[in-house]
C-alpha cells in the first residue's frame, strides 16, 4: 500500500473505523457550462477494502479533470460494473437550473443521487463546501475529488455521464460544437451563440445568454 493510496482512503477509513460502513462520496459535473444539465453521482466503496485491500484497477483513480477521456471511460466501466460498489447518478435539466439557480440545482442533483442508494449512506463525503440541504451527516472536503477515492469515483461517473449527454446534444444541434467544448463558454461556443442564438438546452439565466434574451425581447 503506497502513501498516495493510503492518503486517498484516509477519510473513508476513519469513518469505517467508527463503525460507519456506508460512506458515500458525492460530486457533480457541469456547474459552469452555458448549456446542458448539471449531473451528480454518489459512490459507496466496500468498507472491507480497508482490510482485504483496494481493487488495484482503481489505484490511479483521481479527480476526473486530471484524467484523460480514455481513463475516465475505463474507470466508469469498472465502477459501474463492480459487484461490490454501489453507485447512483442524477441530473437536473436546464429549465430547472434557470428556475432555481445553478447552486440549488447542483444540490438537488446531489440529493437525488444519494436518495437512489440502497441501503442509504450513513455518512457523505462532499467535494467542496458544506451542502446545507443534504439529508445525511457530511464531511465537506475542498478539492475532495483529489483527496478521496469515493469522491473521485463520483467525479468520474458524473463527468462521463454529462459528457455523453453533451455528445447526444451535439448530434441534435451540431452548429454549436457541444462535442468539443461540452457546453463551456469557449470562443467557438460564444461565436455559435452569436450566430444562431440559444438552443433549448442553453441556460438562459447565464451571462451572456441573459443579455441575449434581453436583446430578443
Amino acid at each position: 500500500m503506497t502513501a498516495k493510496f493510503s492518503d486517498r482512503l484516509a477519510f473513508e477509513r476513519e469513518l469505517w473505523q467508527q463503525g460507519l460502513h456506508l460512506v458515500a462520496g458525492v460530486d457533480e459535473a457541469g456547474r459552469g457550462p452555458l448549456a446542458g444539465p448539471v449531473v451528480a453521482a454518489a459512490v459507496i466503496l466496500p468498507h472491507r477494502w480497508s482490510e482485504s485491500g483496494f481493487d488495484e484497477r482503481l489505484l490511479k483513480l483521481n479527480d476526473s479533470k486530471q484524467l484523460t477521456e480514455r481513463q475516465r471511460e475505463d474507470f466508469f466501466a469498472i465502477l459501474t460494473g463492480h459487484p461490490e460498489i454501489r453507485h447512483a447518478i442524477a441530473q437536473v435539466d436546464t429549465e430547472t437550473i434557470d428556475r432555481i439557480n445553478i447552486l440549488q440545482a447542483t444540490h438537488r442533483a446531489m440529493n437525488d443521487a444519494l436518495a437512489q442508494l440502497s441501503p442509504a449512506p450513513e455518512h457523505v463525503l462532499v467535494d467542496g463546501l458544506r451542502v446545507s440541504s443534504l439529508a445525511f451527516p457530511q464531511t465537506p472536503l475542498v478539492k475532495g475529488d483529489a483527496r478521496s477515492y469515493s469522491i473521485a469515483a463520483a467525479s468520474v461517473l458524473a463527468k462521463v455521464t454529462r459528457d455523453r449527454l453533451m455528445l447526444e446534444a451535439d448530434r441534435q444541434w451540431p452548429q454549436y460544437g457541444f462535442a468539443e467544448h461540452k457546453g463551456y463558454g469557449t470562443p467557438q461556443h460564444l461565436a455559435a451563440i452569436a450566430a444562431h442564438g440559444p438552443c433549448p438546452i442553453h441556460r438562459k439565466s447565464f451571462a451572456p445568454l441573459k443579455a441575449k434574451e434581453r436583446e430578443l425581447f
